[in-house]
């Protein structure tokens, strides 16, 4: 199951903020703020797609991730790998390296960390 770009939007405020009101949610935003029944819709249809969940606290309802970041974006890097990249990691990393204008720095950054993933296997 996918976010819609909006969705993805409001669960980033999510994640940082672990859990939160309505209010703190609209308040995370960059003005124009969205509509209260907007971000409702927004919550309601991730509480669906069992990403968010919420307690009650009186009348106000307290919202939570019920995935980890890291986890949704591993699926996605994963697919995206599968989908544009013929499964090929490699393919993936050579376009990323090349078409992203690391400086020598990340990439050296990025062979440490690559190496010591290697040393763990």
């Amino acid at each position: 199951m996918q976010l819609s770009k909006a969705e993805e939007q409001l669960m980033q405020i999510l994640w940082k903020q672990e859990r939160a009101l309505m209010k703190d949610l609209i308040d995370a935003y960059d003005d124009p703020k969205p509509a209260t029944t907007t971000v409702a819709t927004l919550l309601k249809r991730m509480q669906d797609k069992n990403f968010i969940d919420y307690v009650q606290l009186g009348r106000s309802r307290e919202y939570f991730p019920l995935v980890k970041k890291k986890d949704y974006f591993s699926k996605h890097v994963n697919g995206l790998i599968k989908n544009f990249f013929n499964d090929s990691a490699s393919q993936f990393a050579s376009f990323f390296t090349k078409e992203t204008n690391l400086t020598k720095e990340e990439l050296e950054d990025l062979k440490s960390i690559i190496d010591s993933e290697i040393d763990k296997k």
